[in-house]
């Protein structure tokens, strides 16, 4: 199985606070791809007939968009043009541009972008109808606001506990489990997972959800609630305890940063690595003979991944959003396009029938249901504040450079004035 040894899964966390910010201006060039091969993706034909359609897409998956979008030109007699986009700059071009009428009619994005682009007016909702039955429902949730569909999702990712099954042949049940097969394994560490000096919450999260401790509450419809924030409950600050006992013990450093925790799994110097898809190869490359587990419980309840989210949102500028959505829908969405984006991407697809044909890669069943059990990372624009203090604080409390309690605690009260500013 190839994969990216870098993911997209924190392109959104990582542009947020930036983002935020952002207001209507000029926006920036780029490159066009005219649609033109045919495609087999199963569909009816469009509701709507001529006019065109604008699409951004990444490089990897504009292959898989030239047929579709040649097939449905040929059914619709509508247009469809794609513009190739450097990801991590989309979400920036996006708000800028369509403010002013030069953005695309639909574009490609992360789920955790979403609530920004509400916010900002420039996408609008997407209505599924049956057809959201199709998809995975952590998908869904994710590309939902304030209950509301704004997009088709087409793939997942999240972690899960990569183990070396010569090292230990069962997976572990608790984290003191599996720190105790790791010290048996004899290996210079019984655990690896990436953590820098300004810390990883993403990677941590597992762990600190199996304290109780969310970051926000959810409201009737299950969206998360900015008003809610759960992250510094009584469970919060016992996980705030656990990080500074780990860092003592040594079970977590801020010196294991990503490449080191690849480099050190596949060589064997550890049995376990707790990451995403994306250090598969590395460890297949490593000879490892490789098993991949849920994430063990470090708090007593179950330990929750972040689910991250790929799809397409539809700008609050088209002009044609009845082709826009017919093309999602009933292109992007089926069961065919999706399977054929997982080959070029390696992440499971969101539409569940695709999922359960590639569920005959080991590697995507295994990761696909742990994600199921998994939460959207969530997509609220307040989210920025939390990822502003939030590893910052991990990390301090992990080196002993900060009492855990009222590290913790302090960190909670500056989300609380951030988002209430």
């Amino acid at each position: 199985m190839k994969v990216n040894k870098h993911p997209w899964l924190l392109g959104g966390a990582l542009t947020a606070i930036a983002a935020l910010s952002l207001t209507a201006c000029g926006g920036s060039g780029s490159t066009t791809q005219p649609s033109s091969s045919p495609a087999a993706a199963e569909s009816s034909p469009a509701a709507a007939s001529g006019g065109s359609l604008t699409v951004w897409v990444d490089a990897n998956r504009q292959p898989v968009l030239k047929e579709a979008a040649a097939d449905f030109e040929k059914q619709s007699g509508v247009k469809v043009k794609l513009v190739v986009k450097d990801f991590s700059k989309i979400q920036e071009d996006f708000l800028r541009q369509v403010p002013t009428g030069k953005g695309p009619d639909i574009t490609i994005g992360a789920h955790d972008w979403l609530g920004n682009l509400v916010n900002n007016g420039v996408v609008q909702p997407v209505e599924l109808g049956d057809k959201a039955g199709d998809f995975q429902e952590v998908s869904v949730d994710a590309m939902s606001y304030e209950g509301k569909s704004y997009g088709v999702p087409y793939a997942t990712e999240n972690l899960a506990l990569l183990r070396n099954a010569d090292l230990v042949k069962e997976a572990p049940k608790t984290f003191d489990d599996m720190i105790a097969a790791g010290k048996k394994a004899d290996t210079k560490f019984p655990f690896l997972v990436q953590v820098t000096e300004v810390g990883d919450p993403f990677h941590a999260y597992p762990f600190q959800t199996s304290f109780g401790a969310p970051v926000f509450g959810t409201d009737d419809t299950g969206a998360y609630d900015p008003k809610d924030l759960q992250i510094g409950n009584e469970g919060g600050v016992e996980f705030a305890k656990w990080l500074a006992e780990q860092g003592e013990a040594g079970t977590l450093k801020t010196s294991i940063d990503a490449d080191i925790a690849q480099e050190k799994f596949a060589s064997g110097d550890s049995p376990f690595l707790l990451t995403g898809p994306w250090n598969v190869e590395a460890a297949e490359k490593g000879k490892i003979n490789l098993a991949i587990d849920p994430i063990p419980s470090a708090g007593g309840e179950e330990a929750q991944p972040f689910v991250a989210v790929q799809g397409f949102f539809v700008s609050s500028k088209t002009e044609n959003l009845l082709a826009a959505t017919e093309f999602l829908t009933n292109y992007i969405g089926t069961e065919e396009v999706q399977t054929e984006l997982y080959e070029v991407g390696n992440r499971p697809p969101a539409n569940k029938a695709a999922f359960e044909a590639a569920k005959s890669d080991k590697t995507i069943a295994a990761f696909g249901e742990v994600g199921a059990n998994g939460v959207p990372m969530p997509n609220v624009p307040e989210m920025a504040a939390v990822w502003e203090y939030w590893g910052v604080a991990e990390a301090e409390i992990i080196t002993g450079k900060a009492d855990p309690t009222k590290r913790w605690k302090k960190m909670t009260e500056d989300i609380e004035k951030a988002i209430n500013k």
